[in-house]
């Protein structure tokens, strides 16, 4: 690991499917365990890395719409992964530094270095819940301490659904979590497909699962979309992150099999 100090209570013996991630994305705070089995997964399926960085990319301009154009103020992300760069405090408050932002996860690898780098501006709030995608009750009660619940809020579901081991139960998680927002919020979703490469790519997940710390299951555009279900879906819909609105990347656009999209809760 880059960093100086290991943060108490993590295993640098074992791979973390956060930290693998974090190495994609080019973050500091990963291992040599996790470097190996980052590359690993390179090896076996080199587009990896364009899915990781395409996936942010996604993430970045979904925050900096809700923020400048959505005026969204408040924001909930579950399933939030290590800190890297552009995190989603950094885009909203950069745009509007008085945005009120809440992280959730459960991985203690998360837990333990999110608390430490996660900081927002003055004028904002920045917190973090230790809770479970699969409990949004829980999630709902912590987050209304910090959150105003009759103020419209900007939902993350970011890469954490497919974790989910089961669509139907993914979709029940979804509905609930949207049924208590009011309305004017926005629901962003991005995760793994099975489309653009679905040969090659399931086999890497394959093995991503056999050595991971949390498996996941690829899902395909319809499923997705599914998430979206009485919501206003967002042009272009669900689409390769790639192609969500891009703002003037240079050279082709290239699909990946990560398809994300945003909706609108108008009642």
């Amino acid at each position: 690991m880059t960093q100086e100090a290991t943060p108490p209570g993590i295993d640098t013996s074992i791979p973390s499917s956060p930290r693998i991630w974090n190495y994609w994305l080019g973050g500091k705070d990963n291992y040599a365990v996790d470097r190996e089995a980052g590359d690993a997964f390179v090896a076996m399926y080199a587009p990896i890395v364009d899915i990781a960085r395409a996936s942010r990319a996604f993430h970045v301009r979904a925050v900096t719409f809700l923020a400048g154009e959505a005026g969204i103020r408040q924001f909930l992300d579950i399933g939030t992964g290590l800190p890297t760069f552009n995190n989603t405090h950094e885009v909203a408050q950069g745009a509007a530094p008085e945005s009120r932002v809440v992280y959730v996860d459960n991985d203690p690898v998360v837990l333990a270095h999110a608390r430490s780098l996660l900081t927002g501006t003055p004028e904002g709030a920045t917190s973090y819940i230790d809770a479970d995608l699969r409990d949004p009750e829980a999630i709902l009660r912590s987050a209304r301490e910090i959150l105003d619940f009759g103020k419209p809020i900007g939902l993350m579901l970011m890469n954490i659904l497919g974790h989910v081991d089961t669509h139907e139960l993914a979709c029940e998680i979804v509905g609930k979590l949207v049924a208590a927002l009011p309305t004017g919020s926005y629901l962003v979703v991005a995760d793994g497909t099975n489309v653009v490469d679905p040969v090659e790519f399931t086999k890497a997940i394959d093995y991503w699962n056999s050595v991971g710390s949390l498996a996941y299951h690829l899902r395909g555009p319809k499923e997705i979309g599914a998430y979206f279900e009485g919501l206003t879906l967002l042009e272009p819909g669900v689409v390769s992150c790639t192609r969500w609105r891009p703002n003037g990347e240079i050279g082709d656009i290239v699909d990946v099999d990560e398809f994300g999209g945003v909706g609108r809760k108008d009642a």
